[in-house]
């Protein structure tokens, strides 16, 4: 019943500030100094950090010089190795984009502007510390010198693919390299990840966990379920929230973005929360190196915000251009992390342009030749590239009565196919 004497209510429809067509504007884009933000223990109580998932660690300043306390203070060669796996991502990226555009696969996404937010961590964490990756995290197998001819197997689900064909490209599994199996359904990693880590724990194991995700995911109630088993059993974990702007085309005010911060979802959990400049190498890898810390002294979970921005598509099915500012990705305040890290180091005296460029060329040569290795195991529309049998294998320990009659059924009705196909 309407009270003529009350004024109506209004629902708040989030929208995003530009639309296609518009400017890019990100004026409204708080960034603060580089170095001012105090570096805490990293045994603090969680409600002794308040401050923390409102402000933004920053490392690189405006001249890409590592200033404040939280500088890592990375020695040049781990630097060198932070800059080459993210452009190693990168052309890996431009590649695997371009064989899609082929014909070669049917999907790929790309993490370009967001390097920084998975190799960056991976070289943080312990090699064999568990990731539970969601799908723009192809860096940290990258970091970890897993095989890109294995990755590439699997984005042609060809005749090397490990995992026969049964995953959407990109979403790989690496058991070897402590790299978890990517789910397409949104926010599933992060229970697992807490529950791994509670394990992990249980056993007196000395291994921690960590977890991505996208700014659009923390509105799934997966993502929550996490957070509340990570608070109550202080699970040896590290949440990541990859705040991008964009999920797909819905933009950050559909997940709660325009009230607050991601990174404030700890505070009502009890959790340790950080928000950091998700394209200063150093500033993440100084966040993960804080939360691994924690993690592994028995102080309880951390969400890292990392805030950054999808530079282009979602994947290779969505048109940007159909829903936001064109150039978006090229006027963001925070830059790009292979850039930004390039002329820290070039600052320094341990990198120059010319080395830049030469490895650069190399980097692309070798995706080119791993690309090549690939697709001599098959490409998207060359047949059929596992046997039928293997439709049936790998999903009951004990296969079942009806499944391998199913099985011996198929595999008749093929042969007699093929006698006939011959005649």
């Amino acid at each position: 019943m309407i009270k003529k004497n009350l004024q109506p209510l209004a629902l708040h429809v989030p929208e995003p500030k530009q639309r296609p067509g518009d400017a890019p504007d990100f004026s409204d884009v708080v960034v603060p100094p580089a170095g001012k933000l105090a570096r805490p223990d990293s045994a603090t109580p969680a409600a002794d950090l308040k401050e923390y998932p409102y402000a933004l660690i920053r490392v690189l300043d405006d001249n890409a010089h590592a200033v404040g306390p939280w500088d890592p203070r990375l020695a040049p060669d781990t630097m060198r190795k932070l800059l080459k796996d993210m452009m190693l991502t990168r052309a890996f990226d431009d590649r695997m984009f371009r064989a899609q555009r082929q014909g070669k696969t049917s999907f790929y996404m790309k993490s370009l502007g967001e390097e920084a937010t998975s190799c960056a961590p991976a070289l943080a964490l312990a090699d064999d510390d568990m990731v539970f990756p969601s799908y723009r995290q192809q860096g940290i197998l990258i970091s970890r010198g897993w095989p890109i001819p294995d990755m590439m197997n699997q984005i042609f689900s060809n005749k090397a693919d490990r995992l026969k064909g049964r995953q959407l490209p990109i979403m790989y599994s690496a058991r070897a390299a402590s790299f978890f199996s990517i789910s397409g359904n949104l926010a599933t990693q992060m229970p697992q990840a807490v529950g791994w880590a509670m394990a992990s724990a249980a056993k007196g194991d000395t291994r921690i966990a960590a977890a991505w995700c996208g700014e659009g995911s923390t509105a799934e109630g997966d993502f929550h379920s996490a957070c509340m088993f990570a608070t109550v059993y202080r699970a040896p974990v590290i949440l990541n929230i990859i705040n991008n702007q964009w999920a797909i085309s819905s933009f950050a005010g559909f997940a709660g973005g325009e009230e607050t911060t991601f990174a404030a979802r700890a505070l009502g959990y009890g959790v340790a929360g950080l928000r950091v400049d998700g394209n200063d190498p150093l500033a993440v890898y100084a966040a993960t190196a804080w939360a691994a810390e924690r993690a592994r002294t028995n102080h309880g979970p951390t969400i890292i915000e990392h805030f950054t921005y999808r530079s282009e598509g979602h994947s290779t099915s969505d048109d940007p251009g159909a829903y936001r500012a064109a150039q978006a990705g090229s006027a963001w305040p925070l830059g790009d992390p292979v850039e930004r890290l390039k002329v820290h180091l070039i600052g320094l005296g341990e990198w120059n342009e010319a080395r830049h460029s030469a490895l650069a060329d190399e980097l692309m040569e070798t995706v080119k030749a791993a690309q090549k290795q690939a697709e001599a195991n098959g490409i998207l529309g060359h047949g059929l590239h596992q046997p039928l049998e293997t439709m049936f294998e790998d999903i009951f320990e004990d296969e079942p009565w009806h499944l391998r009659e199913q099985a011996a059924q198929l595999l008749e009705e093929d042969a007699v196919r093929r006698v006939e196909g011959q005649h």
